[in-house]
């Protein structure tokens, strides 16, 4: 489980933001893992931002993942950036096995109602 978080002007690379985007973007990042560890019962929280195809980045727009961590959650805890390389590339991690769109638009719903 985690969360993406995309600034409003979409541009490809980090560098392509201007400075009020990145503290916009990081604003919400901090309040957003603050909502997201509390949600999902974590202890910790993994922030990642995947700046260019050899860092990983699969979708061409900037984007943050805010995934909440718990003790134990990997055998080997730097294992979370293995998965963060392979997300949408392994033939496991098909599109028949993510969660649907009414789920996630149920999940959206519910993550909302803490920032009202």
């Amino acid at each position: 489980m985690h969360v993406l978080i995309c600034p409003l002007r979409p541009v490809e690379r980090f560098r392509d933001l201007h400075p009020e985007e990145v503290a916009d973007l990081f604003r919400t990042t901090q309040a957003v893992g603050n909502v997201v560890e509390q949600h999902f019962g974590g202890t910790s929280l993994t922030i990642s931002v995947q700046d260019g195809p050899e860092a990983g980045q699969t979708v061409k727009h900037v984007h943050v993942h805010v995934l909440p961590r718990k003790p134990g959650d990997f055998d080997r805890n730097d294992n979370i950036y293995d998965e963060l390389q392979h997300h949408d590339k392994e033939a496991e991690d098909s599109p028949t096995k993510w969660r649907s769109e009414e789920e996630m638009a149920i999940e959206a719903a519910i993550l909302k109602t803490y920032f009202q």
